[in-house]
């Protein structure tokens, strides 16, 4: 059976192991460091789900005090279509909550069909007077 729980620093290897196929990873902030750092900032409101000891799924969230954000939203194929995905997004939401987080928001690639699905099935909105603008500043 799936259960959630947090997500903590020493589940790198699996979660690692979940990204493998996910689009949007980076090796800077997805590494075992970048990895640790995020979850040392926000140590209660990422989780993963587990299947007999196995990471199966992950949502790695977080928040700025105002905003939550989730990154990473992440279920192993041979696991999707089971509710996996949604129990990720309510343990993460919660976890927001109790913080007095009121708003999460989230990027996903408009090729992504599937995940935008899944998104607006969770009741997440477009927002088109928004232009997303990235920058790096420490390479």
């Amino acid at each position: 059976m799936v259960e959630t729980r947090i997500m903590t620093p020493d589940d790198w290897d699996g979660v690692a192991k979940v990204w493998e196929d996910h689009e949007g990873t980076n090796p800077v902030d997805d590494s075992p460091e970048g990895f640790a750092k995020y979850l040392r900032r926000n140590p209660a409101t990422s989780f993963v789900a587990v299947d007999n000891g196995r990471i199966v799924g992950t949502i790695l969230a977080g928040h700025d005090g105002r905003r939550g954000i989730f990154h990473h939203v992440s279920v192993l194929k041979e696991y999707q279509k089971q509710g996996i995905g949604r129990m990720l997004v309510e343990s993460a939401e919660e976890a927001l909550r109790k913080e007095g987080i009121n708003k999460v928001l989230l990027v996903v690639f408009t090729h992504n069909d599937s995940g935008n699905a899944f998104w607006e099935h969770m009741g997440f909105t477009v927002r088109e007077d928004l232009v997303y603008r990235n920058k790096y500043i420490n390479i």
